[in-house]
């Protein structure tokens, strides 16, 4: 990732101070340049709009919906908190996405998931609890509690959906490779991405926007990871 690649870098220049000033100079310049570039908007953006631009925002299916599967995400159980407070910021967008689409095609049922990763509930039965909690019924929600990755979640759920009309939901930036993992076991869903970090590019920008901020840096990170992702699917898919 480019925080840790920044830190690596000035490690290295630390290290090198003394006995090779020069190395040492550019490893400090690399890191900078480096971080400059990964926190600047419109870098970020162009990284990141190529990401998410595959697929439409979901508007309306011409036929019935089947099922809603939306993938997992994380959260953080604290007794103290409202169920969903204890949803992480992807796992909120996921399932405000999943009420908006039942909302539009009220025949389907809806598939959570997730695994439990040493929390006494999984992830996928926290959603499906917040999801009842905000009016969809309970028996209109199956869960899908052992999948620990996206390519475990196509596996397994593609066996409950197979020749069935079905709504995926992820980040828009997690989109195409979820929809990937799907299309292998045979399941064609239609795409409802959420989350869209980038919005409205093309608007006109004040002068704000050509400062670097954490939140790009953030949002390059997350660009990186799906972008490596991609990379690791290509090759299991087409390699081994």
């Amino acid at each position: 990732m480019p925080i840790n690649m920044v830190l690596i870098l000035l490690i290295l220049s630390a290290v090198l101070f003394k006995k090779r000033p020069k190395t040492s100079f550019k490893c400090l310049i690399s890191a900078f340049f480096l971080l400059f570039i990964s926190s600047m908007p419109i870098f970020s953006d162009t990284f990141m709009v190529n990401i998410e631009d595959d697929y439409d925002a979901f508007t309306f299916s011409s036929k019935p919906i089947d099922y809603i599967v939306v993938l997992g995400a994380w959260h953080s159980p604290d007794p103290a908190l409202p169920i969903t407070s204890q949803l992480n910021k992807d796992a909120l967008q996921r399932l405000v996405e999943t009420l908006r689409v039942y909302k539009l095609h009220p025949e389907a049922k809806i598939i959570t998931s997730g695994h439990y990763s040493g929390n006494s509930m999984s992830h996928a039965e926290k959603v499906k609890q917040s999801l009842v909690l905000l009016g969809i019924p309970e028996q209109k929600i199956l869960t899908e509690s052992f999948p620990k990755d996206t390519e475990e979640e196509a596996l397994l759920i593609s066996l409950r959906v197979q020749g069935s009309t079905v709504v995926l939901i992820t980040n828009a930036d997690h989109m195409t490779r979820a929809i990937k993992y799907f299309q292998a076991q045979g399941v064609y869903p239609i795409a409802a991405p959420t989350g869209f970090w980038v919005k409205n590019i093309n608007s006109s920008k004040s002068w704000r926007y050509y400062i670097p901020s954490s939140h790009k840096l953030q949002q390059t990170t997350c660009a990186w990871y799906e972008s490596i992702g991609s990379l690791v699917q290509w090759f299991k898919m087409t390699v081994v």
